[in-house]
């Protein structure tokens, strides 16, 4: 190769690392935002992290054997909401379908939409919590002042008592936390210090 050759080469040579290295970027670029709902969907079918299960369908096997299933709730920092369960507990036969509700009041002085997000704990029981009706699969807009009863529609699966990690499970907490609505956030979560779950499926 020639000397007047050698600085056409590379510019050559660098054009290429400049077109790789924007192509690399690009691609993780992509990839975050692939994440959120590939990681929403991983959830969701195996139950990860206490991932609740969505269901069309009622089930159609009923144990006599009782499971019991308490109920939390929280708001975020940025949510002036009063948010809790209307009721603490209940105790249902396992594969029973049950509808139990949460009250949300917005206590600001502006229309706010929330997101509510949810686990179960113990984790190992999420992949057998399945919910029927739940007013977390939409966003929730309350008036100021408005309070909104908001039913929650479930049934624990009989399988859990054939798992090896789960058939000794006799209390199983459903928790969520509603969030001002500002796009996707991860549903599956990890536990603070008093063990609830707090998250954003």
């Amino acid at each position: 190769m020639t000397e007047a050759a050698k600085p056409a080469q590379r510019r050559v040579n660098n054009s290429s690392i400049l077109v790789g290295c924007v192509v690399f970027v690009a691609s993780m670029v992509g990839a975050a935002y692939a994440s959120v709902p590939l990681y929403r969907l991983f959830c969701q079918v195996t139950g990860y992290n206490g991932t609740t299960q969505r269901v069309e369908q009622f089930s159609d096997t009923v144990l006599d054997q009782t499971v019991r299933v308490t109920f939390d709730a929280n708001t975020s920092s940025g949510l002036n909401w009063e948010f809790k369960p209307v009721q603490h507990s209940v105790e249902p036969k396992i594969g029973e379908t049950v509808q139990i509700t949460y009250k949300a009041t917005n206590k600001s002085p502006t229309p706010v939409t929330g997101t509510a997000v949810f686990n179960v704990t113990p984790m190992e029981a999420g992949a057998y919590f399945n919910k029927v009706q739940c007013f977390c699969f939409t966003e929730t807009t309350l008036k100021p002042g408005e309070t909104l009863e908001m039913p929650v529609v479930f049934f624990v699966d009989p399988e859990i008592t054939k798992a090896e990690e789960t058939k000794n499970i006799r209390t199983i907490t459903l928790s969520y936390t509603f969030y001002p609505s500002q796009g996707a956030k991860p549903v599956a979560g990890l536990q603070d210090k008093s063990g609830e779950t707090e998250r954003k499926l």
